[in-house]
């Protein structure tokens, strides 16, 4: 065990790309624990995923001994943290067991919104912030404007701000020093010999099962103990204890301020829950550590499986939840899909990387819906509802009024591309609320905008139109009243529930000549015409047709009476309606799959 006063638990906070995992790795190479040029960029990032993109999507543990100036040493447990806002939990979990945190911001690309808002959190967290200024040896580095904006953000910085080049290591000794001086160590009440451990993360191993990581906030946690979670009440054996080092390395115990891992066995990964306490089964803590706050999920999807798959994708789907808290699902069945699950993501990349997973760590083949969002139905009796997929959606006479979700945006741009983001916002419904010059030549603008009008292009479009300078960050405000209705897809006169989707009102329109161009491309062509039209109740709104296959009757006629001819034709004339009336259109799966394909529309 380690004296408390010796340990500082810190975490790095930043926008997506700012440098976070890198200077991570010379922070390592700096404490020996990894050999400088003997290993991967980005060490921490051990998923796949995460290598391709370049990005860090689950927060990363790790523990460092370093000797500081002062003779002493210390331990440092570093989280490494996510940038982008859909995984702005992973950021919230992290920051709950750490008493500082590094914020990084690119010397050539300055304060951005998910610097803002991840600096929030880590002020309403109470940390200690130590303002760092990364990619300062690039040629485009500008790191007095980019000090000025952090001044601007912090109102002034005593201890003043670092610079530094994660990728070089030009300053990263002093941010050790930093973190020495400007961290207040683990607050530690000796009188408290109570056994709580918070779980900040977890992981399912498919061998040994459930793996907790755990920051003990009071008691020491003996090996071989028996624990009990706190909030699903389940008692086991620990089976092994330790740290990260960077990989896991048994040990004894754990003492009060220190974090590490906990593996006891647990297949059943409902029984260790991120957020829950652990105690000891034997002297149970009289109260739990304050958890997390819930996270709600955003973006709404259904998932099936194409080959029937449905016991393995539940399997998966249970496992998904263990490390990715913001991940929920419950079981939905399709007429045209079968059954599957309805599932919540924090966002559009969430959702993105969760499918993803899902297909590399299970091997599932999924159809995956449109995105949609979670709606209030005030009822005319008086009763509401949630709902988060348009097949919930009840009769419009039995509908009062309908609550849409409403976010706060926070969108950094150049000074020359207000008009064209004003522009965006406002063709989204949105509502300017505040405009502020964080620097003489790059502006924050805040607008109130519905979340439906998000999660589809509007990241794209806002990139497009400033050239790729601008940033974005939001967060969900409050349920507003807005005129959505749902518009059913009808294929020969049969309602398909997969393509239904709730549109506002203004771009139903819009939304149903797109659908039906987009099946009437990918719909098979039968022996008669299929009329494939879009819907708002009984009011058809947009139809195309599928025209029919046309089989030449005429290619026995050579010459002869022209009324032999017309017999023939009417014939046929008649065996097509004929087959109108009683046939049947089967969609194929693929057809699914192409329409209902989110990065294709």
């Amino acid at each position: 065990m380690t004296d408390p006063a010796l340990i500082r638990n810190i975490c790095t906070v930043a926008h997506i790309d700012h440098g976070k995992s890198t200077l991570a790795d010379r922070m390592m190479e700096r404490t020996g624990l990894i050999k400088p040029g003997a290993h991967d960029s980005q060490f921490l990032d051990r998923m796949d995923l995460e290598k391709e993109r370049g990005i860090t999507i689950k927060a990363a543990a790790v523990r460092m001994t370093y000797a500081a100036q002062d003779g002493k040493t210390y331990v440092f447990n570093l989280i490494d943290t996510p940038g982008h806002v859909d995984f702005s939990y992973e950021v919230s979990r992290a920051l709950e067991a750490c008493e500082g945190a590094l914020l990084l911001v690119d010397a050539t690309q300055g304060v951005e919104a998910q610097t803002i808002a991840n600096l929030y959190l880590a002020i309403e967290a109470g940390l200690d912030i130590i303002p760092v200024i990364n990619k300062c040896d690039l040629a485009g580095a500008d790191p007095d404007r980019v000090e000025e904006e952090i001044y601007h953000l912090l109102g002034g910085v005593e201890e003043g701000v670092l610079r530094i080049s994660a990728k070089t290591g030009l300053g990263v000794d002093e941010v050790l020093e930093a973190v020495v001086q400007r961290v207040s160590p683990p607050k530690v009440d000796p009188s408290d010999h109570h056994v709580r451990g918070l779980i900040f993360d977890s992981m399912y191993d498919p061998f040994r099962g459930v793996i907790t990581y755990v920051r003990m906030m009071s008691g020491t946690l003996a090996d071989r103990s028996e624990i009990r979670m706190m909030a699903t009440r389940y008692a086991t054996d620990i089976t092994e204890l330790g740290v990260l080092a960077p990989d896991p390395t048994p040990t004894d115990a754990l003492g009060p301020g220190e974090s590490g891992y906990v593996i006891t066995g647990i297949k059943d990964v409902r029984q260790a829950r991120v957020g829950d306490t652990i105690t000891l089964a034997a002297d149970p803590a009289p109260d739990a550590v304050p958890g997390f706050r819930e996270p709600k999920p955003m973006v709404w999807t259904g998932l099936y499986p194409e080959e029937g798959e449905y016991e393995e994708l539940r399997d998966a789907l249970e496992k998904l939840t263990l490390n990715d808290a913001g991940f929920v699902f419950e079981p939905e069945s399709s007429h045209a899909l079968g059954f599957g699950f309805r599932c919540g993501f924090l966002g559009l990349l969430h959702m993105e990387i969760a499918t993803e997973r899902l297909f590399r760590e299970f091997g599932l083949d999924l159809i995956v819906t449109a995105p949609t969002v979670s709606y209030q139905i005030e009822l005319t009796d008086g009763s509401s509802l949630s709902i988060h997929s348009p097949a919930d959606m009840p009769d419009p006479s039995r509908i009062e009024r309908i609550l849409e979700p409403f976010v706060r945006a926070m969108i950094i741009v150049p000074s020359e591309y207000v008009g064209q983001v004003m522009e965006v916002c406002q063709s989204k419904r949105g509502l300017q609320s505040r405009m502020d010059y964080i620097s003489t030549d790059r502006v924050e603008l805040i607008y109130e905008m519905p979340l439906s009008e998000i999660i589809f292009d509007f990241f794209d479009q806002l990139k497009s139109r400033t050239r790729g300078y601008a940033s974005l960050d939001y967060e969900p405000i409050e349920y507003r009243e807005s005129k959505m209705v749902r518009v059913d897809l009808l294929v020969h006169g049969q309602p398909v529930d997969a393509f239904s989707s709730i549109v506002h009102h203004e771009r139903a329109y819009s939304w149903g000549r797109a659908m039906t161009h987009r099946l009437q491309e990918l719909i098979p062509r039968q022996m008669f015409d299929i009329a494939v039209q879009a819907a708002i109740g009984s009011k058809i709104i947009a139809r195309e047709t599928v025209k029919a296959k046309r089989k030449d009757v005429l290619s026995k006629c050579y010459g002869g009476d022209v009324t032999r001819k017309r017999k023939l034709l009417e014939q046929q004339k008649k065996g097509k309606k004929k087959m109108k009336m009683l046939g049947q259109v089967e969609v194929p799966q693929d057809v699914f799959i192409k329409a209902l394909r989110v990065e294709e529309k």
